[in-house]
């Protein structure tokens, strides 16, 4: 089955980028044969953004993000959204890469679940 995760939200501050992730890990864990694709548009590419420093004890994004890519997932960036937010892709965490509405529209139509959070 193939689960396609659109996120809108900033990484931090509201707590919808972090319960998206902990869905689509769910999913992982729960069916090794689930392809996951999560695609950050507007201001949820910041999740994507390498070193991220969080508190101890506090939630991270780019630790999540790369549990999905070990899981053989994929982590799209709306190319944009980051460019509207001046993120570059040397800035990006490894495995995740720019992505384009195109892509978008070609995963959603692949997928057989989309999830918008």
């Amino acid at each position: 089955m193939k689960v396609l995760f659109i996120l809108n939200d900033p990484p931090y501050g509201t707590e919808r980028c972090y319960n998206a992730l902990r869905l689509a890990l769910a999913l992982q864990k729960k069916d090794r044969a689930v392809q996951l694709t999560v695609f950050l548009m507007a201001d949820a590419v910041a999740a994507a953004h390498a070193a991220q420093k969080t508190p101890d004890g506090y939630y991270n994004l780019e630790r999540m993000l790369k549990r999905v890519l070990a899981g053989n997932g994929q982590v799209l960036l709306c190319g944009t959204c980051m460019d509207a937010r001046d993120l570059a892709e040397a800035q990006l965490m490894d495995g995740s890469r720019r992505s384009t509405m195109d892509e978008l529209a070609t995963e959603t139509l692949a997928a057989d679940k989309v999830i918008v959070f």
